[in-house]
């Protein structure tokens, strides 16, 4: 006996026609409101009638007839970081992604592993965005900033140390916190220290400036600086301990404090005493390091919001035509607590 086919009974997209007709009002205002203009007077509830409308009806403004009407997309590209920033920018970059969708920008984050930087413009120039954030870890070129315009990007962003021709720079300045720590454990008397590079690729784009700002705090001195290299697992940071006393030194910058619980643990362990025969600094001030025993000494990273960043990108994309601007985000202060 053969089987008759179902069918599948598929629903009409909504359009705006439909949304204006249940709301009672004319398309050119569902436009207005559901597009956010506020060129045009409309009363709230008006406004809440409409959408009202649109949720009961599941519609959803099409984003690219959107863009055409606009001239320009509210995209923001964000390339994904592929290194473990943690918590402290963790949370910068959390705030600042809830600041722009507030500004009614659609973040786009963009996995850009493997690509060089004009290769990696061209690969986000495809989408279109009106803004790219660039974090640092993609070396943009001038040609690569260019790509970018031409493609309808009003704003080029970087976040990181070098100045690139033709966009906007935000310095988060790392020497800043090697600095700190550096000028702390130099006051402190220590005079043979440990600076610990991580192992784990990719954060040399934050140990090396660390490294850098260390050396220039103590530079004129005659205090000795080693690099040490610990991966971030238990393994690697009791090897490190377990060679500490033939290491002759008298103090650490640990890289921040997540490196700095891990080693200041694996030492105790191996009987060194903190901070008698190893004195121990971190970075971020994190919670956690308050909780240790002996408390962890730190440098607390002074950022600028993720708000201000937001209004800062929104407003270079209402002035496109503006020269590149520069501006430092970060300032750091050195925490002193039992650990040093």
């Amino acid at each position: 006996m053969s089987q008759t086919p179902r069918k599948t009974a598929e629903q009409p997209v909504p359009t705006s026609t439909d949304v204006a007709r249940l709301a009672g009002v004319s398309r050119a205002t569902v436009s207005y409101v559901l597009n956010n203009t506020s060129a045009v007077r409309i009363s709230e509830p008006t406004r809440r009638r409409v959408r009202e409308a649109a949720e009961e009806l599941g519609y959803v403004p099409h984003a690219a007839a959107r863009s055409l009407r606009a001239g320009h997309t509210r995209i923001v590209l964000l390339p994904t970081a592929h290194v473990p920033v943690g918590p402290l920018y963790s949370r910068f970059f959390n705030e600042l992604q809830w600041a722009l969708r507030r500004l009614d920008y659609t973040v786009v984050q963009y996995a850009s592993i493997g690509l060089g930087g004009d290769e990696a413009a061209r690969a986000w120039a495809e989408l279109r965005p009106v803004a790219v954030l660039s974090l640092g870890e993609i070396a943009l070129t001038p040609q690569g900033v260019q790509v970018l315009k031409r493609s309808g990007a009003k704003a080029v962003i970087t976040l990181g140390p070098q100045r690139v021709e033709g966009a906007h720079a935000l310095v988060m300045d790392q020497r800043e916190v090697g600095r700190a720590a550096g000028g702390h454990l130099l006051e402190r008397g220590y005079r043979r220290i440990g600076v610990v590079m991580p192992g784990e690729p990719g954060l040399e784009l934050f140990s090396k400036p660390r490294l850098a700002g260390v050396r220039g705090a103590l530079a004129g001195s005659e205090v000795y600086v080693e690099q040490l290299e610990m991966r971030y697992d238990e393994e690697s940071a009791a090897a490190l301990a377990g060679r500490w006393r033939t290491l002759g030194l008298d103090a650490v910058f640990a890289y921040n404090d997540e490196y700095a619980q891990l080693l200041m643990r694996a030492l105790q362990d191996e009987g060194v005493d903190v901070p008698g025969e190893a004195a121990v600094m971190g970075a971020d001030d994190l919670l956690l390091g308050k909780l240790l025993r002996p408390r962890l000494s730190t440098v607390h990273v002074e950022m600028t919001t993720g708000q201000y960043l937001a209004d800062f990108l929104d407003r270079v994309v209402q002035e496109p035509g503006a020269e590149p601007e520069r501006h430092d985000l970060m300032g750091a202060t050195a925490v002193a607590r039992e650990s040093s």
